[in-house]
Parts: structure tokens; C-alpha cells; sequence
């Protein structure tokens, strides 16, 4: 088998992976490679929103902010540590400086000023933006300096199993995909001291995702090797386009198009929101502000923007199909701007578009947001955009300390693949605690993990995980008739329906069910026909470790009396409807925060999800003396 020995390796070319190889070489660690199963694949590089933002402390004008305001911010989501929110607002100026430099055009003024305007949940003016795709020039930009500086990237490697013991990890063993056919070069062995553990969020658990189609993740290999979740019932879902996979939010939804559902052949067009909403201008309004409203928030279901969520989740559960049209206004006529909510109509008015068709007023505001679906196939003009309620960002994920450390040794976590999030975060900050975590991690690694890798343990650890995964792949290749697509889309599927952002506890029991008794029964029930289909036969497996752990989240915390909150409906037959002519079947009881100041811990021993609870931690208040705070620092570099 071919060994790759390395101080440190880093899993993922996203934001957070190649800001984490980039910082190690800067600190003086070089022994590191970057291991990815595809360069130009994941989230970072393929996502964005028609103004993709980057959250960080206010840098322009006079309004006032502090690090500790910001850390406030990000504690006041609910379920957050209060130690990681100070780390994420203290370094958001270094990192955000950190990629200025590199290249990425954030706008400023001509004085210099970085100017901000306000995202959800932020108090302030903090957020910024380079346009749609502000995440992908940040990863090109970190792809350039990670090259330059002739850092290794190993392409094309699936890590398919962390190395551990229970306490420490060892190494890493992976799929090669370009050798998927030949048994002798089929897997790789990687024997390290150190892994920064940055795959994005499990993307594959859901079939209605704006996950990109070649981002799946790999948070069931850290799961399996022991370490920690985080806050793993905790999702955002809003709604995205199916065809390109892309978030509707903004400018889409400000535009005010018409909400069409049709039958799965496309027939019987009707508009459906206004069968619930029969305002004509309080529907309208909240459809504008879904713009910057834009996830799924089970506190607005009622009177607020998300009931549009859940009108089109109905439509869904019809067996219907739901598009967007820009080619004529809601109800076919003029749009009346005078019925429109005052916060509405004063935009649209100082935009200049309170008249024509939604995709003038989409072509008014934001011109670049037609063009990227014309780039993509959907001429906006012609055609409907087809859309859903989709999975898009996992705010919980793996425990980490403030040194973005997992539970186990020698593992660290950054980026979404991080459990750093709460119940709710401003707009953009997961783009901040992606660089702040690989930031950490790194300085931590350079200061700490510069020991050799224990070699015999590596080997030791890597023949017992070989073996197994060479007898999974024998038994699919030789097992009869291929069924391996037909599992992935039905408990992808299954997944959507059970524990997407409607939970029903015996739906979600009953996913459950089925995943572990296909974990239970992999070899005999999943077969491939093609060694190339390797790849997704170890991904499957990856995706049902997660869904066991995600879904055993989700009935703790409803054993735990949990309520919907965030980005969940839990459905209760003793709450109340989200509006009179709902189905019984969205009864909910809405969380009065009960349980925001508790975080939520998993461990996957053996077979079984263990969980625990315990209180958030405060946000700190060190003493900030100059001279007490120098002073620690030139004995310690306050690395402690």
C-alpha cells in the first residue's frame, strides 16, 4: 500500500482547509500535505447567494463596536460558547486584514474605510461582501498563496477512515480515486501527528440540499473514530434553486416574483400563496422581506416571512413541484407599490423599481443576479426557476475547545465542519469562524504538535482498517445486482422527509430504524457493479454514521423537552398551528428558550449515540492590563 508520512495533514481545499496550510507554512511548519478528493470541488469554491457575505468587526464610520460586543453577538445565538465567540470576534480583524492582503477586493472608500451594512441577526453594520461569490475568491486567493509557497496538495484522495485509538489519532486511510479499479493501488495510508479536520458540513444526509452536487463531506469518519458532536440537531434550511443549486435570497425575493406550483409533469400552473395569504399586499410584503430573512426561522412561521417557507414545504408534501416566475407579477397585473408594507415600498422606491416586471426590478437591483442563471442555463426571461426548501448550513458539528481541538489528540476542526455555531448566527459568520478556527488550529500545531508520528501505532491501526474496507469493497463488487444508487437517493429522500426543518418524532424514529438496519446489513443489501462507484459506496457508509448520530440528536433533544427553535419545527399535537387553515400535521409548541443556555454533546460508542448536557461556557472577561497581558505573553505567548 502507498504510505504518506507528514507532520500535519489537512482534509479539504475549502476556506478554512487551505487558510489552515497556508498559516502552518507561515509559522515555520512545513512538514504538511493538503489531502482532497477534488481541488475545485466542496462549498467554498461552488456556493454563494446573490451577496454572499463575510461577517467581522465594524471597520468603517462612526458607529460603535468592541470585541466584545461582538462576541456578545455571536453568544446571543443561543447554545454557543462564550470562550469561541470571544476567539471568533477578536480575530475577525486579523483574518479578514489576512485575505485583504492576499487579494480579495472587499470594497472600501476612498479613505481606506471597510464598509459594512447590516445581516441578520447582527446589531450592527459588520457585514461585508465581494458579490456572489465572496467565498470562492477567498479559496482562490488562499489557492494562490498555498501553491506559491509549494505547499503539497495530494488531489483525488477520499478519506474513508480516521486512524484512532479512541484518544489520539495516528493517521488517515484514504480511496484513491483515480485507482479505484486496481485492489493494489485502491487505498492509501497517511501516518501524521496532526490533522486539521476541514471537509465542510455532511452535505450527502439530505436530497433537498443547496449543497453543491460535489461537496459531500466526512463528518461520520471523525464520528467514528470517536470524536465529540456539537450541537448536531441545529441546521439552517431556506429556500434554493434545484437546478443549479443556488440560495434565492435577497434581490431574488425583493423583486416580488410570482410562487407558482405545478403537478410533477409541469401541468396546472397555479400561483398557492395566496390561498393562505389573502392580503394581496401583506403577501407581497413578506415575501420582500424573505430577502433578508432568508433562512427558515420557526419564530416567523406565523406572522412573519417563513410561513412563505412552509407554504411552499406544503406544496412539496402535495407531490407538487414550486418555481419562482420573473416573467409577470403575483396575480398577473400591475404591482400595486401602495399596498406594499412601508419598509417595502420605501426600498423598491429608492431603488427605482416599483414598476414593470419582477425581472426588470431584478435587473434594476442587481443585474449580475439574472446573469448567473443565464450562465447556468435558466434564462430567467423565458423560463421558471424551479426551487425547494433546502438543507444549507449544519451550525452544529464536531466539539472543539478554543483551540479548535476535537476530542481526540492530534484532531482539530475548522469550517463547517466545526461545531462552533448555536441555535442562530449573524448572516456571514461562518466565513469568519472558518478562518478563525484554521487560524487557531494552526498556531496551536506550530506551537505544540511538532513531534514525530508514532509509527507502529499507524500501522497497526491502518492494517485493521484496510482490511475492513478492502471486505466492504469486495462483498459490493461481488454481491449481485447493483443497488447502491437506489440507497443513496432513498434515505437521502427519507432524510428530507423525516428530519429536515419539519421534525416529526416517529418519523425521525422511524428513519432511524432504517439506517441502522442498513449500517447493520451494508455488505448484503449495497452492491456496486463498477469499481469506479467505490467512491459513493464509502460515502454512503459516511452518510449513515452521520444520519444515526444527527437522528439520535434529534430525539434527545425532544427526550429533553426541546421545542422548535431556529431553523426546526418539531411537531407537537398539542401546540398551535402556524395559521388557521394549516394542516394539523405543523402543530408546534414554539421554545421559549428552556434550553439556550445548554449545549448538547454526542459520542458514537460502538453502536450506540451517548449524549450529555451542560451549560454554555461565559464569555470570558480576562484582565487587560497592558502590562499584566504583556507580560504572560512573553512567558507563555498565552498559548495555554
Amino acid at each position: 500500500m502507498r504510505i504518506i508520512r507528514r507532520n500535519t495533514l489537512i482534509v479539504g481545499t475549502g476556506a478554512a482547509g487551505l487558510n489552515a496550510a497556508d498559516r502552518l507554512w507561515s509559522f515555520g511548519q512545513k512538514d504538511l500535505a493538503v489531502v482532497t478528493e477534488g481541488v475545485h470541488t466542496g462549498t467554498s469554491r461552488n456556493t454563494g447567494s446573490d451577496k454572499q457575505t463575510y461577517y467581522k468587526l465594524t471597520l468603517a464610520g462612526g458607529e460603535g463596536d468592541s470585541v466584545q460586543e461582538l462576541a456578545q453577538s455571536l453568544f446571543d445565538g443561543q447554545a454557543m460558547d462564550g470562550d469561541l465567540a470571544l476567539c471568533e470576534a477578536a480575530m475577525s480583524t486579523r483574518c479578514f486584514m489576512h485575505l485583504v492582503e492576499l487579494g480579495v477586493p472587499f470594497p472600501r472608500n476612498r479613505y481606506g474605510e471597510y464598509a459594512g451594512y447590516r445581516t441578520d441577526h447582527d446589531p450592527r453594520r459588520r457585514a461585508t461582501s465581494v458579490g456572489p461569490y465572496t467565498s470562492r475568491c477567498m479559496t482562490e486567493a488562499l489557492e494562490r498563496s498555498v501553491r506559491e509557497k509549494g505547499i503539497e496538495i495530494l488531489d483525488r484522495l477520499q478519506v474513508i477512515r480516521v486512524l484512532s485509538d479512541g484518544s489520539r489519532v495516528f493517521g488517515l486511510l484514504c480511496l484513491d480515486l483515480d485507482h479505484q479499479e486496481d485492489p493494489e493501488k485502491r487505498f492509501v495510508g497517511c501516518c501524521c501527528t496532526n490533522i486539521v479536520y476541514a471537509v465542510g458540513g455532511p452535505a450527502g444526509m439530505y436530497a433537498n440540499s443547496v449543497y453543491p452536487h460535489l461537496h459531500y463531506g466526512g463528518t461520520g469518519a471523525a464520528l467514528r473514530a470517536g470524536a465529540e458532536g456539537r450541537n448536531l440537531t441545529e441546521w439552517q434550511y431556506g429556500l434554493a434553486s434545484v437546478q443549479p443549486r443556488w440560495n434565492v435570497s435577497g434581490t431574488y425575493m425583493q423583486a416580488l416574483p410570482r410562487f407558482v406550483s405545478t403537478d410533477p409533469n409541469g401541468g396546472d400552473a397555479r400561483e398557492f400563496l395566496g390561498d393562505t395569504l389573502t392580503d394581496p399586499g401583506d403577501m407581497l410584503s413578506r415575501v420582500f422581506l424573505k430577502g433578508y430573512q432568508w433562512p427558515f426561522d420557526v419564530r416567523k412561521a406565523g406572522s412573519g416571512s417563513s410561513v412563505i417557507d412552509l407554504l411552499v414545504f406544503l406544496e412539496q408534501e402535495k407531490g407538487r413541484r414550486v418555481f419562482l416566475d420573473f416573467r409577470r407579477n403575483p396575480g398577473g397585473g400591475a404591482l400595486e407599490a401602495d399596498r406594499l408594507s412601508p419598509e417595502a415600498r420605501e426600498y423598491l422606491e429608492r431603488a427605482g423599481a416599483c414598476g414593470g416586471t419582477p425581472l426588470e426590478r431584478l435587473r434594476r437591483m442587481n443585474a449580475p443576479a439574472v446573469d448567473f442563471y443565464r450562465e447556468h442555463g435558466v434564462d430567467l426571461s423565458r423560463q421558471m426557476l424551479e426551487i425547494a426548501l433546502c438543507a444549507q448550513h449544519n451550525n452544529g458539528g464536531l466539539a472543539v475547545d478554543r483551540w479548535w481541538r476535537t476530542s481526540l489528540e492530534g484532531l482539530y476542526a475548522a469550517g463547517e465542519a466545526a461545531g462552533t455555531h448555536g441555535v442562530y448566527r449573524p448572516g456571514g459568520s461562518a466565513l469568519n469562524a472558518g478562518q478563525v478556527g484554521s487560524l487557531r488550529a494552526a498556531e496551536h500545531i506550530a506551537a505544540f504538535g511538532r513531534n514525530a508520528p508514532d509509527e507502529r501505532k499507524f500501522e497497526d491501526l491502518l492494517k485493521n482498517a484496510a482490511a475492513e474496507a478492502e471486505a466492504i469493497a469486495g462483498s459490493a463488487l461481488n454481491g449481485g445486482a447493483d443497488t447502491l444508487k437506489a440507497c443513496w437517493t432513498d434515505m437521502r429522500r427519507q432524510m428530507s422527509r423525516a428530519a429536515g426543518p419539519i421534525r416529526d418524532r416517529a418519523a425521525i424514529q422511524a428513519q432511524l430504524e432504517r439506517v441502522m438496519h442498513l449500517r447493520s446489513h451494508f455488505s448484503e443489501n449495497v452492491h456496486v457493479s463498477v469499481p469506479e462507484d467505490l467512491g459513493l459506496l464509502f460515502r454512503l457508509e459516511d452518510m449513515l454514521v452521520c444520519q444515526q448520530v444527527y437522528l439520535s440528536a434529534m430525539l434527545d433533544y425532544i427526550g429533553r423537552g426541546g421545542k422548535s427553535r431556529g431553523s426546526a419545527l418539531y411537531t407537537d399535537t398539542a401546540g398551535e398551528k402556524p395559521a388557521g387553515n394549516f394542516p394539523d400535521t405543523l402543530r408546534f409548541q414554539l421554545d421559549r428558550g428552556e434550553l439556550a443556555g445548554m449545549i448538547q454533546e454526542a459520542r458514537l460508542d460502538g453502536s450506540e449515540c451517548r449524549f450529555r448536557w451542560r451549560e454554555v461556557h461565559p464569555i470570558p472577561r480576562e484582565d487587560d492590563f497592558f502590562e499584566n497581558v504583556w507580560r504572560a505573553f512573553r512567558e507563555t505567548g498565552n498559548m495555554d
